[in-house]
């Protein structure tokens, strides 16, 4: 079975092929992918201008590839390859979608199919893929995409959708890869919105993001989103149906495959409301040193991950200063200082509550290291904040901290 299966996969490959011509559009070209039974899949892949990472994205049942244009056209000229795909049975393919065994047989092939075409053209770097999927379908197979191309895929957007629970076990083990959740109250097909909280919930990615768009109430139930024929009116509030409703959501889209995929591959900023075990464990008895242990365990796997907020953790430590516990307050900004080394915020935090210890050495010691990384202008102030103003800030109070130093006692 598995031979027939490697069989069927690799004529899958050998018969995608490019259509030119008249099905040439303005933005993009439209693709066939001739799959193992003769079924054609209509695609459109939309070329960026230089080498670069890709995205294959998925519509949802009751709408088609076309839907993700404005998106796809954004994202090549930001840099980033795409391929837009109708699915069996789905806008201008061929097929049914097949139920049971047919299903089973059929699926992942046809997953299959997509990937191996986006990342064999020229240009792309296959190892640097995002996925993205609107409504049940669409969702359901970007995670089962991403599921069995794990070591390529480094980015994922869900919109408005379910997944089995192969793909929730795949979320809750999926620590390092970079998710964004979006969904809308009067969303016409509930229960989407507890879908959605479910899969947000079960990943457990520290830097995943959740949009949630608020309604007074949520929509009744009226049928399936797969098998919907007419009977759900759409309001708006599904999948890419929240383009109109919501036109900043295409740029937070983009925006978020722009930094997972070419500013920090694999990567994305580490979120508050994701990492609320962290935050709450850092304030228990002994948590500093377990989320300490946890953080140099990630880093031995990535170097580039982050547990947590730097701008959250620098609330939590600075609440304790003001507080007056200043030894508290040292090892949660101890903390924070290791998470991220090159702020020159975090570096004055710690030179403050150093200060405010009585710890005068230690106190010049991180002063005078803030004001040499702003000096360098090597990185950023802070990972949460480089502006003119924030910088000027920061210089002043370090240096007020090294002036009380100075100070001769009286």
């Amino acid at each position: 079975m598995k031979q027939m299966q490697i069989s069927l996969f690799l004529a899958a490959l050998i018969f995608a092929v490019i259509a030119f011509g008249k099905d040439r559009t303005s933005s993009g070209r439209a693709v066939d992918l001739k799959l193992y039974d003769g079924t054609v899949l209509k695609g459109t892949y939309f070329p960026a201008a230089k080498p670069g990472p890709a995205v294959l994205l998925y519509h949802q049942s009751n709408r088609t590839r076309k839907e993700w244009d404005m998106v796809a056209r954004q994202l090549a000229a930001a840099g980033i390859n795409t391929l837009t795909v109708d699915v069996r049975g789905h806008g201008e393919s061929g097929g049914q979608e097949g139920r049971g065994e047919a299903r089973k047989k059929q699926w992942p092939l046809d997953l299959d199919a997509a990937f191996q075409y986006l990342i064999s053209q020229p240009g792309v770097k296959r190892d640097v893929i995002g996925i993205g999927g609107a409504g049940v379908i669409g969702v359901e197979n970007s995670v089962e995409t991403a599921r069995r191309h794990s070591a390529e895929v480094k980015s994922l957007v869900l919109l408005s959708g379910e997944t089995l629970r192969e793909g929730l076990d795949f979320l809750r083990q999926a620590s390092q890869l970079p998710e964004l959740f979006v969904v809308a109250d009067d969303d016409e097909y509930p229960p989407i919105v507890e879908g959605m909280e479910l899969l947000y919930i079960t990943a457990s990615s520290p830097s995943r993001k959740f949009v949630h768009y608020s309604a007074s109430h949520e929509a009744p139930w009226l049928w399936y989103e797969p098998f919907d024929i007419g009977k759900v009116p759409a309001k708006g509030g599904h999948g890419t149906d929240l383009f109109k409703p919501h036109p900043e959501l295409p740029g937070i889209i983009v925006d978020w495959f722009v930094t997972t995929l070419i500013k920090t591959p694999g990567h994305a900023p580490a979120d508050t409301v994701a990492s609320a075990a962290i935050l709450n464990q850092i304030e228990m008895p002994g948590g500093v040193a377990q989320v300490t242990q946890q953080l140099m365990e990630a880093r031995r796997k990535d170097p580039q991950v982050q547990l947590f907020p730097e701008i959250t953790v620098d609330i939590l430590a600075s609440g304790h200063l003001r507080e007056g516990d200043a030894k508290t307050a040292i090892e949660i900004f101890k903390l924070n200082l290791l998470a991220y080394p090159d702020s020159a915020d975090a570096h004055y935090n710690l030179a403050d509550a150093y200060l405010a210890d009585g710890q005068k050495e230690l106190a010049r010691q991180y002063a005078e290291k803030a004001l040499a990384l702003l000096d360098s202008h090597a990185a950023p102030l802070s990972s949460w904040s480089d502006t003119k103003q924030r910088r000027g800030e920061i210089r002043r109070s370090a240096e007020r901290t090294l002036q009380k130093l100075d100070e001769k006692p009286r």
